[in-house]
């Protein structure tokens, strides 16, 4: 090859979704259709966290006030410090995982032995109360 231009240099990937996303969620590729999905827990394939809000095309507008079709896009950031739902309680600096409901929650060494499951680190100073929103900094390898 002589020369290839990349798809993405800087910044977040834009992709459609199967299912409805809100901006925050982790992000795992749909396999049956070739979009994406907020995570459902154990997830080795990680894109990264959802930035907006999306609906499957040809969704109907959910909002009474803003009739406008939803956008069946959403923008996959990965490598970002970002607030996230957690689905336990995680320390601060604790590793985590993809849980259900594209939330996270804490990677435990002692029974998870999978390493591929990390997806990120908690970084919100005094940690994270389980169910509640803080920051998290998402970098998928």
């Amino acid at each position: 090859m002589s020369g290839v231009v990349p798809f993405l240099t800087d910044g977040p990937d834009t992709c459609e979704v199967s299912a409805a996303v809100a901006g925050g969620q982790i992000v795992v590729p749909d396999g049956t259709t070739g979009k994406v999905k907020p995570s459902v827990g154990g997830d080795t394939t990680v894109l990264g966290v959802a930035l907006t809000d999306a609906q499957p095309a040809g969704s109907a507008p959910t909002n009474p006030i803003n009739t406008a079709w939803p956008d069946p896009y959403t923008s996959v950031a990965d490598d970002v410090d970002i607030p996230v739902t957690y689905a336990a309680a995680a320390t601060y600096g604790q590793r985590l995982k993809a849980a259900a409901n594209g939330q996270v929650t804490p990677w435990v060494s002692a029974s998870d032995t999978d390493y591929r499951l990390i997806i990120g680190r908690c970084t919100q100073p005094a940690g994270v109360a389980a169910g509640a929103v803080g920051r998290a900094r998402i970098d998928v390898q």
